[in-house]
């Protein structure tokens, strides 16, 4: 039996517990997690099937029941990912929990067949009255309590602290600081006895700890079904009442801690906390300029005494009232407030690139908060209150990058993870320490101690000064996870690719691209000496090749029945990439060839997916699929749903899914670790619409490559090779969750990106990648009048390539704001953009395509008239807005013409419905750019301003309106619409600029398809190539250059 704290062996059979509740047959709660060992194959993701062949509808999730009313802005998720929850009635209604197999997250109409149709305009399906076309936006408050604090106990933190250089705590600037944290067997300076109030994280679980959050009201308690014991937790934790001790962790939704629905487990022993910052010292920033105590004054920090129980902790004040002076200065931000007449004004694009706005904090809180690019937030100033959110119109909503690639990333090597235990905050910058022995939680309040081993600190060699730690320190930060972290062993790095080799998918030539690709990177995979590799092919039927070491060339076995797909050889199919490399090389060397002559024109890819997901359910891994043609045979066919004629109607063209089979596989696919990236090759419809299922709830990608051909579409070859080479060889984190967490008041409740939402919400990433972004929307459930400052945390739960548990923490810090004029001070114009582009997505998908244009029209014209008529206090002639978002109406106008949802004859079905994916899972810098594009004049760049990177001189052009005003027929001018890159040369452009860079003697003899700048050995020429190098070096997509004259 399991040992509390310590994680089940990895042939034990733990119970694992799903999040609805629900018992399974054999009286076992089932798990949303991995399997346990490779015998056991468990129903995946609450399927009711315990055969990976079969895919039945999803068992549903426990979902709160809607009132009948209409919802504001408050549930537009087509992808089936947002968090109902009920109105409030006028006379209050109790909200009642389902219990048992009801509905995980509730289908939409667009995925659920027996769905009633949206009425036009409308948010959810069946929502009555139907509101207006515009998003408005509150959301009710339910009663429930926002966020919620489970008792979980604090792992046993023991396991590996031996790390190589590269896993080392590193700062810029000081060599000294490349040590690890804390070595191996080391002992820390000063080991005092451990203190009767000091939280040990290696105790077993106690009654909780003294000290707590203010007292709160409990939420409402999901019913248990019958057949499970009475002290099963929402957390799935059995606890015993006797004597508090728990059972070893069996989900991910444990060992994350804290979920939405968490139960509280609290001893108000503080009746006088109060919320304000600091805990008694409401002036005081977060507790990051501690001092020492005064009576240390003058002497080495080794020679302190700490008494043996809480002390008074001198916070050294960094100016009188400067929380209060800070956030009530709005002569700080002059130009933000100034009053901008659109009709009146233009060139108002800044030269460079536009900057996300700054909060309003003190500069010693600024100094450490998370970069924007990591996790940046619609308004900077979150508003007091729900109503003053509703009175501006504007959505409240972060967008996040989590895993972007870092050049300085902070890695802390420690026995000890501290995180609240009530709420399971990690601690970062903007905590509160009370004395030296307690911090306070700065998104529930609660009072924790100061573990022993966090009291030294390894950088500065100083014991008692845990407010100097990194993990204080760096609000974006990345931890060494020990074993507690883990339901089973790190699993290795899988890479199975699933082949279309039809006469279609042989004709494009696109497997020699791929094969190629594979061969010149095979050493680059992300992995170690576990990866593993395998290959399936199909077409009518399925080929599986046995790579067993020994064999003197690959060996094909086809499966032929794809009614009943089976695997004919599971050992020797996905092997180990180190020890059968040759056989793999050979596999690949010969695949192009092997298929040449074939006349097999029909596509079985459910089937072939079916066959996949078998073979790679027991560890987990990455699927990458190629397809080049619309499914023919078995389970997943599909027929053509376009119609040429009717792609300029908003109303009739075809963005749900016509079969449910791929959204259940890519269901399954998450339940077992594994992610489908799906790669569509194709010049005909192919349903993508349907397709992307697969790679959208298993958290993986889409790349859509229109017409590809190896001869007739030479800059689609040379755009798939270059995207495929950053696929194969980019960072990846294999079986991930994600959480996001935000102060007490403030609650999350729609989801947009890639993943499945296990448990209310806790993102299932089974894998996880360096390009894809996500959003979340937001409300106001509580006022936030008793607290100057709010905090948002993602952290980011994942197994490295090289098998190593880590956890990612980005946590952001912003001001509360008590007036309209400074909740549209703080707009984030382009954030803002971006999480209204997510939404309309989603109503294009749960409605039509005229109601989300209607919507996106709205939302400017809704927050401009309470801009005008609530802030004004003249009403002036014109279009007044405020600077923050002088570009708010043309970056709606640039959405309403991107071909997510633009109208007209133009975009065909599939490549509208791959740019709304797009949109869904890019992050905001490359959406923007897509949307928007940047105008440069390329015929005269010089070295002024520019930048020097690697040796390499950049030129940076200012960026221009997007105006023909702007265009000149003697000039060069380069678009970056972010997929595509446009160089129109005018008809009198200089003969300098057409000899030096595009290498012709005159304009005539600029080839009709040039999509190529010649090198030349000149000045100008080397400008213009490492100017649009460099642009292409910022995305992870590469973009064609097209030359236009």
């Amino acid at each position: 039996m399991a040992q509390p704290g310590i994680p089940a062996a990895r042939g034990a059979a733990v119970g694992l517990q799903g999040q609805n509740g629900a018992a399974s047959a054999s009286g076992s709660s089932y798990t949303n997690g991995p399997v346990q060992n490779t015998s056991q194959v468990s129903s995946s993701q609450g399927c009711d099937s315990q055969l990976p062949g079969s895919y039945l509808r999803p068992m549903p999730a426990k979902t709160l029941n809607p009132f009948s009313a209409h919802l504001n802005y408050g549930g537009s998720q087509g992808s089936g990912q947002t968090l109902n929850r009920p109105l409030v009635a006028s006379s209050p209604v109790p909200p009642s929990l389902h219990s048992g197999p009801v509905p995980r997250a509730p289908l939409p109409a667009s995925q659920n067949p027996a769905a009633t149709p949206m009425p036009s305009g409308s948010f959810l399906p069946g929502a009555n009255p139907p509101p207006p076309l515009n998003w408005q936006y509150n959301y009710p408050s339910t009663g429930l309590q926002t966020n919620h604090f489970p008792h979980v106990a604090q792992p046993t933190l023991s396991g590996n602290t031996n790390l190589t250089a590269d896993h080392q705590y590193a700062s810029p600037g000081d060599p000294a600081l490349q040590t690890s944290f804390v070595k191996p067997g080391s002992a820390l300076p000063l080991q005092n006895p451990p203190l009767p109030t000091t939280f040990q994280p290696g105790a077993p679980p106690g009654p909780p700890p003294t000290g707590g959050p203010p007292s709160q009201k409990a939420p409402p308690r999901a019913a248990l079904p019958p057949s499970l014991n009475s002290t099963v937790n929402q957390e799935g934790i059995t606890s015993n009442a006797n004597s508090g001790s728990m059972v070893a962790h069996s989900t991910y939704d444990e060992i994350e801690g804290g979920g939405f629905l968490a139960t509280p487990q609290l001893v108000n022993q503080n009746p006088k906390t109060s919320r304000s910052v600091g805990y008694a010292y409401p002036s005081l920033p977060p507790g990051y300029q501690n001092a020492a105590p005064p009576s240390a004054a003058g002497m080495p920090p080794s020679s302190l005494n700490y008494p043996s129980g809480p002390q008074a902790f001198t916070q050294t004040p960094l100016g009188a009232n400067h929380l209060t002076a800070s956030m009530s200065g709005l002569s700080l931000h002059p130009e933000g407030l100034r009053v901008v007449n659109l009709l009146q004004e233009r060139n108002m694009l800044p030269s460079t690139p536009l900057q996300p706005p700054v909060p309003n904090l003190h500069e010693d809180i600024q100094k450490l908060n998370c970069s924007p690019e990591l996790f940046r937030c619609t308004l900077t100033g979150v508003p007091q209150t729900q109503a003053l959110l509703n009175k501006a119109k504007l959505p409240l909503g972060l967008l996040l990058h989590p895993f972007k690639d870092l050049v300085q990333l902070p890695v802390v090597t420690s026995s000890t993870i501290v995180r609240c235990r009530s709420c399971r905050t990690y601690i970062n910058p903007f905590v509160s320490f009370l004395d030296q022995r307690r911090w306070k939680c700065n998104l529930c309040y609660r009072v924790n101690d100061v573990p022993e081993e966090f009291m030294y600190n390894p950088l500065t060699r100083v014991y008692g000064e845990p407010h100097r730690r990194p993990e204080v320190q760096n609000a974006t930060i990345e931890f060494m996870a020990p074993s507690e972290y883990m339901l089973r062993p790190p699993q290795p790095p899988v890479y199975l690719f699933v082949f279309d080799v039809s006469h279609n998918a042989i004709e494009t030539g696109y497997l020699n691209s791929v094969c190629q690709s594979l061969l010149d990177n095979l050493d680059l995979l992300p992995g170690n000496t576990r990866t593993k590799i395998g290959f399936i092919t199909f077409d009518s039927t399925i080929h599986f090749y046995s790579l067993q070491e020994g064999l003197s060339q690959p060996q094909m076995l086809i499966v032929s029945d794809i009614d009943d797909v089976f695997i004919p050889m599971p050992e020797n199919l996905l092997v180990n990439l180190n020890e059968s490399k040759e056989l793999v090389q050979d596999l690949l060397k010969s695949l192009p060839q092997m298929f040449t002559k074939t006349l097999e024109t029909q596509s079985a890819l459910g089937p072939a997916l079916q066959a996949a997901f078998k073979l790679i359910s027991p560890t987990g891994g990455r699927m990458s699929v190629f397809q080049t043609q619309l499914p023919t045979l078995g389970v997943g066919a599909l027929k053509p749903r376009e119609e040429p004629n009717q792609r300029s109607s908003a109303k009739e063209i075809h963005l749900t899914p016509s079969t449910d089979f791929y959204k259940k596989l890519a269901l399954d696919c998450s339940g077992q670790q594994a992610a489908v990236d799906l790669f569509l090759l194709s010049g005909q419809y192919s349903d993508l619409a349907s397709l992307g299922c697969v790679s959208r709830y298993s958290a993986g990608s889409v790349y859509y490559y229109p017409s590809y051909h190896h001869q007739h579409n030479p800059v689609q070859v040379q755009k798939f090779q270059k995207e495929l080479q950053r696929y194969l060889t980019r960072k990846i984190g294999f079986e991930a969750v994600m959480r996001i967490r935000c102060t007490k008041g403030l609650s999350i409740h729609t989801f947009h990106g890639n993943f499945f939402v296990r448990s209310t919400d806790l993102l299932s990433l089974p894998n996880v990648n360096p390009d894809a972004g996500y959003a979340v929307q937001m409300s106001v459930e509580e006022s936030l009048t008793d607290t100057q400052l709010v905090s948002f945390q993602s952290a980011l739960l994942y197994t490295s390539s090289k098998g190593e548990r880590r956890i990612r923490v980005h946590t952001l810090c912003l001001p509360v704001v008590s007036t309209l004029n400074e909740v549209f001070l703080g707009a984030d114009v382009q954030a803002i953009s971006g999480l209204l582009a997510n939404m309309a997505v989603d109503r294009s998908v749960t409605a039509s395509l005229s109601d989300a244009r209607d919507a996106l029209v709205n939302a400017v014209i809704d927050s401009l008239s309470a801009y005008r008529s609530s802030v004004l206090s003249s009403q002036q002639p014109g279009l007044m807005v405020p600077f923050s978002l002088r570009l708010f109406p043309l970056f709606v106008l640039a959405l309403l013409k991107q071909k997510s949802f633009q109208t007209g004859t133009n975009a065909r079905l599939d490549e509208r419905i791959f740019a709304m994916c797009q949109v869904k899972n890019q992050p905001l810098v490359h959406l923007m750019l897509t949307t928007h594009p940047s105008l440069y004049r390329v015929d005269n760049l010089s070295d002024e301003g520019a930048l020097n990177i690697n040796d390499r001189t950049i030129p940076q052009p200012p960026i221009l309106q997007l105006s023909v005003e702007k265009l000149s027929r003697d000039g060069a001018f380069l678009m970056d619409a972010g997929s595509v890159l446009m160089l129109w040369v005018g008809r009198n452009c200089t003969q300098n600029f057409l000899s030096q860079v595009l290498g012709v003697q005159n304009y005539a003899s600029i080839p009709q398809k040039m999509t190529d700048l010649p090198e030349l050995d000149t000045p100008e020429s080397a400008r213009t190539i490492a100017f649009i190098s460099w642009l292409r070096e910022q995305r992870p997509f590469f973009p064609i250059l097209y030359v236009i004259r």
